[in-house]
């Protein structure tokens, strides 16, 4: 009789436990839902300057960062009610599947691969892959002139792989973050580091007459805003904040502020996908 009594208290815990689970994190609600009572958890980068940079005194700027604020308004949410969350490249799917976060911004290319495990609000925006390599370097030109060299990228980002697959001759390795890349270069420890321009162009304003971009992008790469898989109303919802942002010139002058002083021109404005 103990025995029984035990194993159906031991079936009621676990029943509890995983209903608890399911809760956990806000991951019940939707984006939208969410919106409406007021509140949002963005992810974002922390250590892209220009995009989505985590300031020393705990603020964040960054086109991303604006882009995600502005959508938030569209949505009924204030800036003050946002909640900032790191979304480092190889957990966004992770966070937005286990409601940890509402909705990504943070230089999330629309790739077949991930939209099997996210649906893509956007594109907001189109960049380009690019190098960026140390000021006096001459002699990596384009992806064509790195073999032998050493190229630095992220775990698991769109970038790596497109190096790894189409550019074997280069001596790949990656980092957690772009940012270590970038001392790696500045250390002579990496020839390259490679991304999107609009990323690299970031770390090149911050270390003027170092570093310096290649400016010969060989991709096209559209940054999409990641939302729960089958989450039509928020994805709906955000694609017209993105046109209205586009429309209204606000995202032109989120690029020019975001990028001032570094050389970098404002691309023509993408169509948003509403596939």
């Amino acid at each position: 009789m103990r025995i029984t009594r035990a194993l159906r208290f031991g079936i009621g815990a676990l029943a509890i436990a995983a209903v608890a689970s399911g809760c956990g994190g806000g991951g019940s609600k939707t984006a939208a839902q969410n919106a409406a009572d007021g509140k949002l958890t963005v992810g974002i980068k922390y250590d892209q300057p220009g995009l989505g940079l985590r300031n020393k005194d705990g603020s964040f700027s960054g086109f991303d960062v604006d882009v995600a604020t502005y959508v938030a308004g569209k949505l009924g949410v204030k800036p003050e009610n946002i909640t900032w969350k790191e979304a480092p490249t190889a957990q966004r799917e992770t966070l937005i599947q286990n409601g940890q976060v509402d909705y990504v911004v943070g230089t999330y290319s629309i790739t077949d691969q991930r939209k099997e495990k996210v649906d893509f609000a956007g594109p907001y925006y189109v960049a380009g892959q690019d190098l960026l390599v140390r000021a006096d370097n001459t002699d990596i030109t384009g992806p064509d002139a790195l073999k032998g060299k050493k190229v630095c990228s992220v775990k698991g980002s769109t970038p790596a792989q497109n190096i790894d697959k189409n550019y074997k001759e280069a001596q790949l390795q990656t980092y957690d973050t772009y940012s270590l890349c970038v001392e790696a270069l500045k250390s002579g420890a990496m020839d390259a580091v490679t991304t999107d321009n609009a990323i690299l162009a970031g770390y090149a304003s911050q270390s003027p007459g170092q570093l310096k971009l290649v400016n010969k992008p060989f991709t096209t790469e559209k940054y999409g805003i990641g939302v729960k898989k089958g989450d039509k109303e928020t994805r709906d919802k955000i694609n017209d904040a993105i046109e209205a942002m586009i429309s209204d010139g606000t995202w032109k002058t989120a690029l020019e502020k975001n990028f001032a002083g570094t050389g970098f021109q404002v691309p023509q404005p993408p169509a948003v996908d509403r596939y």
